[in-house]
């Protein structure tokens, strides 16, 4: 799938010197939403470099997530770093 302006990431924070937290949830997986140029109105939307994003596979049974970095951002797209999984391992 492709990315589309009609479902965007969210902005759910953005601290006292720029720094901003977004979620994006997607039926693509993270090693698709990292690659540059995915977001392709993320500048727009306000995505600067070393903004955190929060990225949800939904296509995935237990809804996988990463953690990424901008690592740039300008108006040709957005590049987001590899991303750390977030463990969802409950053994209890």
């Amino acid at each position: 799938m492709a990315y589309a302006t009609s479902n965007p990431p969210v902005l759910i924070t953005q601290g006292i010197a720029g720094f901003r937290l977004w979620k994006y949830e997607s039926v693509d997986a993270a090693t698709l939403v990292r690659v540059a140029g995915y977001f392709t109105n993320g500048w727009q939307l306000g995505m600067r470099a070393n903004d955190i994003i929060f990225v949800t596979d939904t296509d995935t049974g237990s809804g996988t997530t990463t953690i990424h970095t901008v690592n740039s951002a300008s108006s040709s797209g957005v590049d987001l770093t590899d991303g750390l999984a977030v463990g969802t391992t409950d053994t209890d």
